[in-house]
């Protein structure tokens, strides 16, 4: 019993078998098909969530208003400070045990999302939301505070100058740690597994409860989180290029290596999610 699954081993002396995981690895059934879906659409939405919070939560915490500014600190704190295990234990379940609130399936535009689904999404773009606040808010803060001045001084409202002025250099810094953290999203997602939903890791253990295949499916599915972040990588470059400023020249263009296995903590100036964390 390991974190509450049991990892069965193969028959003593079977060794490994490779037919089973070259199956599983170019062929995979529909069972795990599926279960590599959750992981991307639950890793994409809940990015997509946690993004838009965090702004939110970032623009908070610059507020001149104190009650705000309170708000916003005390987020980033609880959950940032609480593990996003504990996390998704008490959305799910505890919400539903204290009486408060229980996930039950909806129809969306015909779609049927299970009530798991929208526990993990909520809780995952809860928990990104506070790390993407910092990186937002360190971004904003990087940039030279004579430019907002400057369009105060033009005429400009703070709404516009947020939106022509800061926010489109504050999305070329948050790139790189935007990647890094989609990256994490998509690993995480492995810990929905503790409230049942059937998400890639726990598709995999519910292939070897039945085949005991053990090391065979988990490498299966290693492989295929790393191909996950593997194709985000080229996404994150092509990001990068598009919202490179035209007006100065590039910064050295790290390597695919690079890129896969990261650098150094705060090389070429760029905030890192080490940074952050």
């Amino acid at each position: 019993m390991a974190g509450g699954y049991v990892l069965a081993d193969s028959a003593p002396g079977a060794g490994f078998d490779w037919s089973f995981f070259w199956h599983y690895l170019f062929a995979p059934s529909s069972t795990f098909l599926d279960g590599l879906w959750r992981t991307v659409y639950i890793s994409v939405v809940a990015q997509l969530l946690g993004v838009v919070l965090g702004f939110l939560i970032a623009l908070a915490q610059r507020s001149r208003h104190t009650p705000l500014r309170w708000a916003g600190a005390g987020y980033v704190w609880l959950l940032r400070g609480t593990p996003l295990l504990v996390q998704l234990v008490l959305v799910y379940n505890g919400l539903a045990a204290a009486g408060v609130y229980r996930f039950n399936d909806v129809r969306v535009a015909g779609v049927i999302v299970l009530g798991v689904v929208q526990a993990a999404v909520l809780t995952l773009a809860l928990n990104e939301g506070a790390y993407m606040a910092e990186i937002f808010r360190a971004a904003l803060d990087a940039i030279d505070p004579g430019q907002a001045e400057a369009a105060h001084a033009l005429g400009m409202t703070p709404a516009k100058t947020m939106r022509v002025v800061l926010l489109p250099q504050a999305l070329r810094i948050i790139v790189p740690p935007l990647g890094n953290e989609f990256n994490l999203m998509m690993k995480s997602t492995s810990l929905l597994s503790v409230i049942g939903l059937q998400e890639m890791f726990l598709t995999a253990q519910s292939i070897n409860s039945a085949t005991f295949k053990t090391f065979e499916i988990f490498l299966v599915a290693a492989c295929y989180y790393l191909a996950l972040t593997t194709v985000w990588s080229f996404v994150q470059k092509f990001i990068e290029r598009r919202l490179a400023d035209p007006g100065r020249a590039a910064p050295a263009t790290p390597s695919f290596r690079h890129r896969l296995t990261g650098g150094a903590r705060g090389e070429r100036g760029v905030l890192s999610t080490g940074d952050i964390r």
